[in-house]
């Protein structure tokens, strides 16, 4: 296949160009770095099958040639970005996914859309079902993240009931490992950044809340057998969307933590003597986070298989290389 991936020079955008080009695909890989790095995808430019486009997906995209697949990543995800970028980030999730959408259509593709947990906002229920209609606050600084995707899921699904595009919505949970930003705001980056500086780790509340933390490579693994996923015959579009490959599949590690308890798992693992430090809750800062998977394992045959201790080591590795 030849696949078009949005946001591919990202955390997540730049493994999944590795995965897709170890599978023998061809990768376009389309970003305008404003979170994502050119050094993510540097050592893939060498392969011929990889092709690297500066282009900001808020705009027309046009790629020449024929394109069997769109995953569309582009995005700011961490709290720090999309609250330092509300205006850009609404309009990915807006226009952006109508462009990409559009080249789907253009191209006769098949489209990926790279959703988030955070459309269940400060969840009522746990663990959260595909079928959970969310708490979100749209007013709220995080709304410009949550209405983003929400938004851009409507979009997918539209194009998908009335121009037939084959469609897939990945709702991604908490991921961490290798290519995170020191400074991107999220727990697991923070808290290996100022435990191997030896500064105090900042948890937010009383460290209670909860979170479910998948490795990267297991989130991909996901992400390509979704996108390859082919309808069972059984399978039948509903009004609600969820009776099939083309609605909403939670992405996400099951085994739920408090935000003080991976606190101490990092300090542990570092050797780190840092201590802790609290600080007021943000607004709307959800108090538990855990995916219900049944789907994914019933129709993609997909369950994480990195433990959190070994996930941990590999990403600590990482930014004590990258802080040296």
């Amino acid at each position: 296949m030849r696949v078009v991936i949005t946001g591919g020079a990202g955390f997540v955008g730049s493994h999944l160009c590795e995965k897709f080009l170890s599978l023998g695909h061809t990768v376009c890989c389309v970003d305008n770095l404003v979170t994502g790095k050119r050094e993510n995808v540097r050592h893939l430019e060498e392969d011929r099958n990889f092709q690297f486009v500066l282009h900001d997906v808020s705009r027309y995209i046009d790629v020449p040639g024929p394109v069997d697949a769109i995953l569309h990543l582009a995005s700011p995800a961490s709290p720090v970005d999309y609250l330092q970028l509300p205006i850009q980030t609404l309009k990915v999730g807006a226009l952006g996914t109508h462009n990409a959408l559009g080249l789907a259509k253009a191209k006769r593709a098949r489209f990926l859309l790279a959703s988030t947990s955070e459309v269940y906002g400060d969840p009522l229920v746990n663990p959260q079902p595909e079928s959970y209609w969310g708490n979100v606050n749209p007013v709220g600084p995080r709304g410009v993240y949550d209405e983003a995707k929400r938004f851009a899921e409507a979009m997918t699904l539209a194009y998908h009931r009335y121009h037939g595009i084959d469609v897939r919505i990945a709702r991604i949970f908490n991921t961490y490992g290798p290519r995170m930003r020191p400074q991107d705001g999220r727990v697991v980056s923070n808290f290996i950044v100022q435990a191997l500086k030896g500064e105090s780790l900042t948890v937010y509340g009383d460290g209670t809340q909860t979170r479910s933390f998948c490795y990267v490579s297991d989130l991909v693994e996901g992400l390509a057998r979704l996108a390859v996923a082919e309808p069972g015959r059984a399978e039948s579009d509903g009004p609600s969307g969820l009776d099939s490959v083309h609605g909403p599949i939670n992405l996400g590690n099951p085994v739920e933590l408090t935000v003080a308890g991976i606190a101490q798992v990092i300090l542990r693992l570092t050797g780190s003597s840092s201590r802790i430090q609290h600080m007021p809750l943000p607004v709307d800062d959800p108090k538990m986070r855990r995916p219900d998977i049944g789907r994914a394992q019933s129709l993609l045959g997909w369950i994480p298989q990195v433990s959190l201790e070994e996930g941990l080591r590999h990403t600590i590795q990482y930014f004590r290389d990258s802080l040296h």
